[in-house]
């Protein structure tokens, strides 16, 4: 099944996962101390944070998958 990824930089990664766990309603399935990763069902969406060496901001996006 298809799924978007959509990556967020960000300065402060305790607080914005916080905020994304709270957004979501979910806690992160993956967390790293540079990175956080939400596998979301609906929609369909891998949202991922990291503080890895850029710019605050979208990252970027991807689209993965295929149709079933």
């Amino acid at each position: 099944m298809k799924r978007l990824h959509v990556h967020v930089a960000v300065e402060n990664l305790p607080q914005s996962i916080g905020f994304y766990s709270a957004l979501f309603a979910a806690e992160p399935a993956v967390v790293k101390t540079d990175y956080a990763k939400w596998m979301l069902d609906d929609p369909r969406v891998n949202f991922a944070i990291s503080t890895r060496g850029r710019e605050p901001g979208l990252d970027h996006l991807w689209h993965s998958g295929r149709e079933r």
